[in-house]
């Protein structure tokens, strides 16, 4: 053969693509499967490409599920950051159509089922399905270590951590749904149970083996100690749910249309007016000239279904505006409760007179010293009660002891003008 023939084996290559659907060669170009059983991602992807699905999922609602799985897990991603003190990223995910039967055929392995179920907003339930090995390096870090040697072997402790850091993730996964479908969306607390999908026969109560369900797949990396797969498995129904609330969420988001305002109703016909009586000719007015548009009757031409404008009077009586002069007679205090404070402690004082003083005066004062008052011999004292002015008084001797005599009550003005 020449150099421009090709042989019968590249031949045989080029028509087989390197498929393995009829033989038992391995694809051109794919790797082997990954450490610790993962299936590779071609594998993962045939469990819902069967044709026995087609229909189940249109494309736009396949696309709105991936959109939903993006922002919900892009959250929850955040929220596993803090509680694991590690960086974490889950990718964009890959929405798919399969059977629990299919995913158990593909993933023969131990996983982390976290069973999740809506309270409120949506009807149904969802599964969290997660690699026991990378749920141990989870329970491990939310434990305190430092996830590089963790225990293969799930224990009570370990489950409760990672069903703890689930509850927080989908806790936030539930908080984005509710922004995305513009309504309340709240969960039951996760129920997580290990499962070792290649000899269990059933997974879980939700979803039978051969039913259609819906699957999404993310990757999810957690700082150089994960690097794996987990999904999202949904029944069909309710991931139809999340699309139309997702659709009639962002329909109602938008802005409605201002609808054009209602045309304005035409006036009633005006009835002719009656005719005026002829009045004197000596008490006739002299003519006036019209008023501007707008003001006091409608100018000709307008509906009497146009508002008139108020007309202001001229020439009315006006008369001083009368008010009730005050009275310097008592307040009647209401003593209906007086009562209730008889008991309270006042302080009496009972001031004999006052006077100012330089400070050099009060440094010169001494024994003996006469400070003069502003009170004569024999004026009436003040008496205070709590340092308010109350009334006058007379000095009086009772038994060697001082007293004092009320000989006035101070008025209510009186004792106002001593308050300033």
């Amino acid at each position: 053969m020449s150099d421009d023939m090709i042989s019968q084996e590249e031949i045989d290559a080029l028509l087989n693509g390197g498929l393995a659907a009829g033989g038992d060669s391995e694809p051109a170009g794919e790797s082997a499967p990954a450490a610790g059983g993962e299936a590779p991602a071609a594998d993962a992807a045939a469990a819902g490409d069967s044709s026995q699905f087609e229909g189940v999922l249109s494309d736009i609602e396949k696309d709105a599920l991936g959109e939903i799985g993006n922002i919900s897990m892009g959250s929850a991603a955040t929220t596993l950051s803090v509680l694991l003190g590690h960086k974490v990223s889950i990718t964009t995910p890959t929405v798919s159509v399969a059977t629990m039967r299919l995913i158990k055929e593909h993933y023969p392995m131990p996983y982390l089922i976290v069973e999740v179920g809506y309270t409120i907003g949506i009807d149904g339930n969802n599964v969290l399905a997660i690699q026991a090995q990378d749920a141990a390096i989870i329970a491990d870090l939310m434990m305190g270590g430092d996830g590089t040697n963790p225990d293969q072997e799930l224990n009570e402790i370990h489950m409760s951590a990672v069903g703890e850091s689930m509850n927080q993730m989908m806790g936030t996964v539930a908080t984005s749904l509710s922004s995305m479908f513009n309504k309340k969306i709240d969960i039951s607390p996760p129920v997580v149970n290990l499962i070792d999908l290649g000899a269990e026969d059933k997974v879980t109560e939700i979803m039978s083996n051969d039913d259609p369900i819906v699957r999404i797949s993310f990757r999810m990396e957690v700082d150089g100690l994960i690097d794996s797969e987990i999904m999202q498995i949904l029944p069909v129904d309710v991931a139809k749910e999340m699309v139309e609330s997702l659709l009639n969420g962002s329909a109602n988001t938008e802005e409605p249309e201002p609808e054009p305002a209602p045309a304005p109703a035409p006036p009633p016909a005006a009835a002719p007016p009656p005719p005026a009586a002829p009045a004197p000719a000596a008490a006739a007015p002299p003519p006036a000239a019209a008023p501007p548009p707008g003001y006091g009757a409608p100018p000709p031409g307008y509906g009497y279904g146009m508002p008139a404008q108020p007309h202001v009077a001229t020439g009315a009586a006006v008369q001083p505006a009368q008010f009730i002069p005050l009275s310097s007679e008592p307040v009647q205090v209401n003593d209906a409760n007086i009562g209730l404070i008889l008991d309270v402690p006042l302080k009496v004082t009972v001031e004999l007179g006052r006077t100012h003083k330089s400070i050099k005066d009060i440094l010169e004062l001494t024994n003996g010293s006469i400070v003069e008052l502003d009170k004569l011999a024999g004026e009436p004292v003040d008496i205070q009660v709590n340092g308010r002015f109350l009334a006058k008084g007379e000095v009086v001797v009772i038994d060697e002891n001082f007293g004092v005599r009320i000989t006035e009550i101070a008025s209510p003005a009186e004792r106002a003008a001593r308050l300033q």
